[in-house]
């Protein structure tokens, strides 16, 4: 095909999330766990399952036109790529990732001047050795392969670690001193790839759709039933994306009222509507919020 665009899609814990983002934008994923190319239900696109630390080298060298990863692996990497959005999502929720330095409860590391002459243990090598530089500390950075909670003190003094949570390193007995940045995930593009028009336009309505999926992630719709005389108590009740829909039912003296909230807020708002009168309160699911 001569339009046809190369996706890069995250393997590994971004994936179940990516694939559960894509089916809210509208695009069917499947793929076996032994295949690296997985379907999608759309014939100008070709996608491709690859590790999130490796996706921007793809994308820069124009194997891939598009990618999503996370920005620290692009910075890891100095991936010279475009940036189209940021998603802020991760594998166990809607949050940004930290990349930590941590060090044993009991160990005299207290903060990053204590590093020096130390060894430490990560995956984000050069990051690690900016943060270093950049603090005046000289330590020894070494390349973990995985596991990295579990290597001091033996095989390290400190490491430096992503974390959504923490609950893995205070498993392992490790005390977080700093945080050394913040990651999203990140739409990465191919810089040739981005000036084609029809593949930044294609890119653009696929950003477009996800970005609409991830702002009803965390949102539901209401529909309630108001008497016209209520209307203003109810509606000093409800917050709302703008504001709400108001509409005349056949009986002149009631109006139907349909918003968009906040899903956390549901529990605390439908009691306080059902006393200012509302009634018929429907709450539902959404797929996607296009500004």
């Amino acid at each position: 095909m001569a339009n046809l665009l190369k996706l890069g899609l995250p393997k590994g814990s971004l994936q179940e999330s990516t694939f559960h983002l894509f089916a809210k934008a509208g695009y069917k994923i499947s793929s076996t766990s032994r295949s690296y190319f997985p379907n999608i239900d759309d014939q100008e696109m070709k996608a491709m399952l690859i590790r999130a630390q490796e996706m921007s080298r793809y994308v820069e060298d124009g194997t891939l036109d598009v990618g999503m990863t996370g920005r620290d692996w692009v910075m890891e990497n100095r991936s010279d790529v475009v940036e189209i959005a940021e998603l802020i999502y991760a594998k166990a929720g809607l949050r940004p990732v930290r990349w930590v330095l941590a060090a044993p409860a009991n160990s005299p590391i207290k903060s990053v001047k204590d590093l020096e002459g130390k060894k430490i243990a990560t995956e984000l090598v050069n990051v690690s050795n900016e943060y270093l530089k950049k603090n005046g500390v000289k330590a020894h950075v070494e390349f973990s392969w995985g596991a990295t909670e579990a290597k001091p003190p033996e095989l390290a003094d400190a490491i430096i670690e992503v974390t959504e949570t923490g609950s893995s390193l205070r498993a392992n007995n490790l005390v977080i001193l700093e945080t050394i940045m913040e990651s999203n995930t990140v739409v990465i593009a191919n810089k040739a790839a981005w000036k084609d028009s029809w593949k930044k336009k294609k890119i653009e309505d696929m950003v477009l759709m996800l970005k609409g999926a991830l702002a009803a992630e965390e949102k539901v719709g209401l529909k309630l039933n108001v008497r016209r005389k209520d209307l203003e108590k109810v509606l000093k009740v409800l917050p709302a994306l703008n504001s709400p829909t108001v509409a005349d039912l056949q009986d002149k003296d009631w109006v139907d009222v349909d918003t968009v909230i906040d899903e956390k807020t549901v529990r605390v708002i439908v009691p306080k509507l059902k006393d200012a009168g509302a009634e018929g309160i429907v709450e539902y699911p959404l797929n996607k919020v296009i500004p």
